[in-house]
């Protein structure tokens, strides 16, 4: 892509104010619109050190209402943030509807700078740049608009712009040993970036390669890309909000994206199987003792584990996380209650609030409910249209695939009973003083849709029980094995990836 890169055109001062002025009024309308249509924009600028990404960001924020959007400067990941999936840093930075983030480099840096610079293997490479091209194709599907400029200019021009800076003492403190180190590995770094912009320029965020050897031309055709996309993509998300309303449930088929295991139907589970009390505190100690252990040595091999709780309301859920976080040291695990999404969560993508609960390496994360909300409350109660939460199973392993790829173990229960047990708990709640808070009406208005969430529920199991990351029903009616149960499946999946 790049040696098809115009780096002579040029524009001189004059011609650029009368022609960008029309362009940033523009703009600064399109901010607007923006936000009434509930529309957010991600722009991103990567490319050469020295080719104006500063200087190009500066020029368009003047343009802007400062309230609606916030840039961010990409260095190399903080200690904490190289604990993490290393997409994490970028989807807590993602913005709400109806605003703007803007990257000054951005995710590609990993795929760039790394291959040439940390060792990164070209099949390393590529493995991220996949991951990035999920990560955008999510977010494109979720209504998002993405932006991407790279600022290309030649060897010699940033040799040029190198020496200039250091020639002044204002500026000379701006160009460091390794910029000149890539200066001098000019070509490396072209092919580089030729091979990341080639493999993700796709139809859903495509690059926008700019010549930048002239700031006037460069800034031009950034303005206009900026009002051609941001006018189109508000234009595109009126038709698709129009299109949710009126268009029949699509077709459910992720088999041949996923390697999935059975799943048993809920109706087929056996609810018979107990524990006497006497057993169960035998097995509890033991059992406690072993993760005990076994936390310990994921703490110091640094392997996170995720553990994901659904069940049924009063299925015992809190019980089950109770016994198994008392094996645990404090220091390492946190248990994370998911209730409905605050209007800040809604105003992003569905996933961003669990991915900023996504615990760094040796640590655990126990989620009491969790992003299976969206292929089951809010495919029940209509909070998600039928495209939103069919194509959710995809999104959920794809997620998932991106924890177990940095390393995490992945356990999932849910937890079942029966309809007439869970009336059974739902009146003893009722009738007990000190667990009457536990019952709501929403309890009740969710119990009268029981067919409606077992079929959800059946869906959900057989669309994101993938080998990686398995779904473990949990006999609950006595709570005493569904506990016992619970512990021993988390033991033996972290047995299974140390041993």
């Amino acid at each position: 892509m790049l040696e098809k890169v115009n780096l002579q055109r040029m524009i001189m001062k004059d011609e650029y104010k009368q022609e960008s002025a029309g362009l940033k009024l523009q703009l600064a309308n399109l901010q607007r619109a923006m936000k009434e249509a509930g529309f957010p924009v991600i722009i991103l600028f990567d490319g050469w050190g020295a080719s104006g990404k500063g200087s190009m960001i500066s020029d368009i924020i003047l343009t802007l209402d400062p309230r609606g959007y916030k840039v961010y400067s990409t260095l190399p990941p903080t200690q904490e943030e190289a604990k993490r999936p290393f997409l994490w840093r970028f989807w807590n930075k993602i913005p709400a509807k109806g605003q703007f983030s803007i990257f000054d480099r951005s995710w590609y840096q990993d795929v760039t700078v790394g291959r040439i610079e940390n060792g990164m293997t070209d099949e390393q490479a590529f493995k991220k740049m996949d991951s990035i091209k999920t990560f955008e194709r999510q977010l494109t599907d979720d209504g998002y608009l993405i932006i991407k400029f790279f600022l290309h200019i030649s060897k010699k021009e940033q040799k040029q712009r190198f020496d200039n800076l250091e020639s002044s003492k204002n500026t000379n403190w701006r160009v460091t040993a390794i910029d000149k180190k890539r200066n001098r590995q000019y070509s490396k770094y072209y092919v580089a970036f030729d091979d990341m912009l080639e493999y993700t320029d796709v139809d859903y965020a495509p690059w926008h390669v700019i010549g930048c050897h002239n700031r006037n031309s460069a800034l031009s055709e950034i303005y206009r890309v900026l009002v051609k996309e941001i006018s189109k993509g508000i234009q595109i998300k009126k038709e698709k909000d129009l299109q949710a309303q009126t268009t029949a449930l699509p077709e459910i088929d992720f088999l041949s994206r996923f390697h999935l295991v059975e799943a048993p139907k809920l109706k087929e589970i056996d609810l018979d199987r107990t524990l006497e009390e006497e057993r169960y505190k035998d097995l509890l100690n033991k059992e406690q003792k072993n993760l005990k252990k076994l936390h310990n040595r994921l703490y110091r091999k640094k392997v996170p584990l995720v553990v994901v709780y659904e069940g049924w309301d009063a299925a015992g859920k809190g019980g089950n996380i109770k016994r198994l976080a008392a094996s645990l040291d404090p220091r390492g695990y946190e248990v994370i209650p998911i209730s409905a999404p605050t209007e800040i969560e809604k105003a992003h993508h569905y996933l961003w609030r669990f991915w900023q609960g996504v615990p760094k390496a040796g640590h655990i994360a126990i989620f009491d409910r969790s992003w299976y909300g969206r292929v089951m409350v809010e495919r029940v109660e209509g909070f998600a249209s039928p495209q939103e939460w069919s194509r959710a199973y995809n999104e959920i392993n794809e997620f998932e695939r991106e924890l177990r790829s940095a390393g995490a173990i992945i356990v999932k229960f849910w937890l079942q009973i029966d309809k007439d047990e869970q009336l059974r708990r739902f009146q003893e709640r009722e009738n007990t003083p000190g667990k009457q808070w536990k019952l709501t009406q929403e309890d009740w208005r969710n119990r009268e849709k029981w067919d409606q969430y077992e079929e959800a529920v059946d869906d959900m199991l057989k669309y994101t029980s993938t080998d990686f990351a398995p779904w473990t029903v949990i006999e609950s009616q006595d709570k005493k094995f569904g506990r016992i149960k619970a512990i021993r499946t988390v033991i033996n999946a972290i047995e299974e990836r140390l041993l």
